[in-house]
């Protein structure tokens, strides 16, 4: 690929873009400007690029048949063997399909990223196959990551792992199933509007949201650096906490990561929480689309926890209602911005760009009507706003992020941790191929109100499963302290060896 000199038309069309009003003697003397700086791209483009190492062999692998994925939670099988030794030797591994697996494909739900093959590891897989783990493939993920349902991947929907036809919740969607049917220990996610919780609530699974910054993100496709988050999910809190010591820690790449504060996950696993400090966010329940049944199911879990040595109390944060609001700007314009019109990658941070994944992307703008609805909406939307606004509002969101962190920062001055619902319902239906845009929109966003504002105020949060409703679980978030972690897993630890989730 080398950058050609524009010509004359091809100027005279950038520059009304711009809204410069130029002669062709313009046009002429700006070409003649322009061709020096050409050259400057074409030195660059024949340099080798700086990309780290594959370490690890693996075959190309295969996607599987219907009837060897009859939940559609796989999208590529291929099996990768870590080191002969390690804290994951034994255990096994499926990758949300937005993180990077070099030379298998990646698609991130979307048919216009499809028969993309990334050449690089993203640092989390190479730091699970250093400790000895065995990566199976990749899961089936949304549309870009843009829903809280697990209905709008281009190869059609993933069914939750409890009850085919039911939400698998998204957009870690094929993580949460693979998990669910016990195919795999261990999946990653990722998070952010709450694309790890929503579905291990839905799921019955434990999903951790760590604290941003803790985990590196690099070599997975981004949505918004400001929420990109990563991370565990697992059948048990043990797993979980283990697989959070392998993952977590700088890779001198990402730059979400400032200092972070890495811990001995598994030595936080003892199930005496006597003296624990735990507040009911008031906020949490009884929202417009709350299930009474899984406002009860939480609130039974809150005495539990109680049973258990913990002292529980109400707390009122009555700006945890806003935070959603709060999000819209942030997530909306940045998505548009960054992973859209930035062809995943945006500018302006010292991130590691995978360039061959910019390329593929950028082909979207002569396929947008394959784009998922909610693809379609975001887009719209962030760039509606950025061409009659520009970036004040996104700039104003972020700024009142301080005030909603302030907010959950003095409830947790007071107690360890907090908790409410993870999702207001359980698993909803699928919708029905050809439903209306709109019912696929709210059954692709209704659920994320409880999640989305810790992706803003950067707290670890993880959904831990409380109990069935009509043969579907129930989901119960724990929000800690930042780099708190230790906290959860604790507290996490103790309801899980209380007894059999399923029964309460």
């Amino acid at each position: 690929m080398t950058v050609k000199v524009p010509t004359p038309e091809q100027l005279k069309a950038v520059a009304t873009e711009v809204g410069l009003s130029l002669t062709d003697t313009d046009i002429a003397s700006f070409i003649g400007l322009i061709a020096g700086s050409v050259e400057a791209y074409n030195i660059v483009d024949a340099m080798p690029d700086e990309l780290p190492p594959v370490k690890y062999p693996r075959t190309p692998g295969y996607r599987p048949a219907p009837e060897e994925n009859k939940y559609n939670a796989w999208y590529w099988k291929s099996e990768v063997k870590g080191a002969s030794s390690g804290k994951l030797k034994g255990k096994t591994v499926a990758l949300k399909d937005n993180v990077m697996l070099a030379g298998v494909p990646m698609m991130n739900g979307a048919a216009t990223l499809e028969g993309y093959v990334p050449e690089i590891d993203a640092t989390i897989v190479t730091r699970m196959l250093d400790e000895g783990a065995t990566i199976l493939g990749k899961a089936h993920c949304e549309h870009f990551c843009l829903s809280g349902g697990s209905h709008t991947n281009s190869t059609g929907a993933v069914h939750n792992p409890h009850k085919m036809g039911y939400s698998a919740g998204g957009s870690s969607s094929g993580s949460g199933t693979l998990v669910g049917l016990g195919e795999v220990d261990m999946a990653i996610g990722g998070d952010q509007g709450g694309s790890i919780r929503m579905p291990a609530s839905f799921c019955g699974i434990y999903g951790m949201k760590p604290t941003w910054g803790l985990v590196p993100y690099t070599g997975i496709m981004p949505i918004e650096i400001f929420v990109d988050h990563t991370g565990p999910m697992t059948a048990t809190v043990a797993d979980n906490a283990l697989m959070l010591e392998v993952l977590a820690g700088d890779d001198g790449y990402d730059p979400r990561i400032k200092a972070p504060k890495v811990k001995p996950y598994t030595k936080a696993l003892e199930a005496d929480i006597k003296g624990l400090k735990i507040g009911v966010v008031k906020e949490g329940f009884g929202l417009p689309v709350s299930e009474k049944a899984v406002d009860a199911k939480v609130m039974e879990a809150s005495k539990r926890f109680a049973k258990l040595g913990a002292t529980v109390e109400e707390v009122s944060i009555p700006m945890h209602l806003v935070g959603p609001a709060i999000w819209t700007p942030i997530g909306t314009e940045g998505l548009a911005q960054t992973m859209m019109w930035g062809d995943g990658y945006g500018v302006s941070r010292p991130d590691l760009y995978v360039t061959s994944l910019m390329d593929k992307h950028h082909g979207w703008r002569s396929r947008a009507n394959e784009l998922s609805e909610t693809t379609k909406l975001f887009t719209m939307l962030g760039t509606y706003i950025r061409n009659q606004h520009g970036s004040r509002y996104y700039g104003k969101a972020i700024n009142l992020v301080r005030r909603l962190t302030a907010a959950y920062e003095k409830a947790l001055a007071s107690y360890d941790l907090l908790l409410m619902p993870t999702t207001p319902m359980k698993a909803t239906r699928l919708p029905e191929p050809g439903c209306s845009r709109e019912e696929y929109v709210a059954r692709a966003l209704e659920m994320i109100g409880n999640t989305a504002p810790f992706d803003l105020t950067h707290h670890p949060a993880m959904s831990i499963p409380c109990g069935m409703i009509d043969g579907l679980p129930a989901g119960c978030m724990l929000i800690g302290k930042h780099f708190d972690e230790p906290t959860i897993y604790r507290a996490a630890f103790a309801f899980e060896q209380s007894g059999d989730w399923k029964t309460f």
